[in-house]
């Protein structure tokens, strides 16, 4: 299959300014996964979709494909991430059989194990498949909303008493690992969760998406000790 990976990097970010270009570990935070979807051979295709030119000069130096600019209107804080989505296999001109995009903020991910959830993609019926992390937390047991007089109650009260959390039902926490699906899903969906979604499930060492300062130096971190024997 033609398995085309797309990075989707807007240049506005509140929570940490110019977080896609952003110095982790040496490199601008996008360039770890151009570069490792490079070296993963799993991709016949890697494609940047920004709005932001620096974005567009950087990914292109580290080997990208930047066929086309994203609209402004598709980048900015309130922007549905599925409208990239369908702009980019629009303004993409080449076959593509399986879909898959890769955010940079997820730069701990491992290829071999994006592997793993295209072939899980690719032997199910599943329209879409995303990776998920065990959480620790359960609307049923630990997790609240809290009203305006600052009072709390549990999200959903369940007839059965909990009193551990081992004993609520698994909940899982969606990543930006990766996600697989295939272009007509794109084309036709109003939602991700439209169709028959698949969770694949990802160690929560691998998992982390950058959002602000603190989980870029957690992910800093954790990226530095995990590959400090290569410097």
């Amino acid at each position: 299959m033609n398995t085309v990976a797309f990075i989707f990097a807007r240049g506005g970010s509140k929570g940490l300014p110019d977080k896609n270009i952003k110095l982790f570990s040496g490199k601008p935070l996008i360039a770890h996964t151009i570069i490792n979807a490079i070296e993963s051979k799993i991709f016949s295709d890697i494609v940047v979709s920004t709005d932001n030119q620096e974005i567009a000069k950087i990914s292109k130096k580290y080997g990208a494909n930047v066929p086309f600019i994203r609209p402004s209107n598709l980048a900015d804080d309130t922007s549905k991430e599925l409208l990239s989505w369908k702009h980019a296999i629009q303004n993409y001109t080449n076959d593509i059989d399986c879909f898959v995009s890769l955010p940079c903020t997820s730069p701990l991910r491992n290829y071999q194990t994006v592997d793993k959830m295209i072939n899980y993609y690719k032997t199910n019926t599943f329209d879409l498949v995303l990776g998920v992390t065990q959480s620790n937390h359960s609307p049923n047991f630990n997790m609240v909303v809290k009203n305006q007089e600052g009072i709390v109650n549990i999200i959903n009260k369940t007839n059965k008493e909990i009193n551990r959390r081992q004993d609520a039902e698994k909940c899982y926490m969606i990543t930006t690992y990766a996600y697989i699906t295939s272009i007509d899903y794109i084309k036709n969906c109003s939602d991700l969760f439209t169709g028959k979604v698949g969770g694949f499930e990802i160690a929560k060492n691998e998992s982390i998406d950058i959002d602000d300062e603190q989980d870029f130096d957690i992910a800093s971190y954790i990226y530095d000790k995990n590959y400090e024997h290569k410097n």
